[in-house]
């Protein structure tokens, strides 16, 4: 499902500061890794707006259209 709305902005802040996380706090190596993963997976998504998870749950957060 691909919507603009709330949650892309949301998705793209959330993931950029995981990734300045990931680099920049000091975090051992394995948190390191995974801030960056899950911050490069949430910038992608956003930038996309797809979310493979309310897919799957079947939660379609797009606004109906009238009409």
């Amino acid at each position: 499902m691909q919507c603009r709305g709330v949650e892309r902005p949301i998705r793209n802040v959330m993931g950029i500061a995981l990734l300045g996380i990931g680099a920049f706090a000091r975090l051992p190596p394995v948190g390191t890794g995974i801030a960056s993963v899950v911050g490069t997976i949430a910038s992608a998504l956003g930038m996309i707006g797809f979310s493979p998870a309310w897919t799957l749950l079947g939660i379609n957060t797009c606004p109906t259209k009238k009409g």
